[in-house]
């Protein structure tokens, strides 16, 4: 088993699409070494860095701050479990923060598909605290004819 991977079997191996790891690539979040033939080769650690940015952006990162957390990364071998430790650990505060904003909006579900969203008197998705009633009604507000 060689350690070098051809883009096709790191996208079979990822789940990402050969196109997302050219543009990773152009992005300096991975790597490839060139055959004589002009060839992308992989090594085998790239698996985990595709899997951290995909990960990473599920979070809620940029691309430019997957970027930035990358550089903390070794890049020519697979990264042990003290080198994620580094990266997760300040990602608390945002996964806390996203959880709340998918718990809010569950909550207000029920009541955002009955008024339709039309109603900013009511709607706790779009208004909470109805804080957007002195711009005018709904429709006129999401119109972009509002009185602001």
């Amino acid at each position: 088993m060689t350690d070098e991977l051809t883009i096709g079997q790191l996208a079979a191996r990822s789940g990402v699409a050969t196109s997302a790891l050219r543009f990773y690539e152009s992005r300096d979040l991975i790597e490839s070494v060139r055959t004589p033939s002009g060839h992308r080769r992989y090594l085998r650690s790239v698996i985990r860095r595709v899997a951290f940015i995909v990960f990473a952006q599920r979070v809620g990162l940029t691309l430019d701050e997957v970027g930035e957390a990358l550089k903390v990364l070794p890049r020519h071998r697979v990264p042990q479990a003290q080198d994620w430790a580094k990266l997760s650990g300040s990602w608390s505060r945002r996964i806390d923060a996203r959880i709340a904003e998918l718990e809010r909006l569950k909550t207000g579900l029920t009541g955002c598909i009955s008024c339709g969203c039309l109603s900013l008197e009511r709607c706790q998705l779009s208004n909470p605290g109805d804080r957007n009633a002195r711009y005018g009604p709904g429709p006129v507000y999401w119109g972009g004819l509002s009185r602001r």
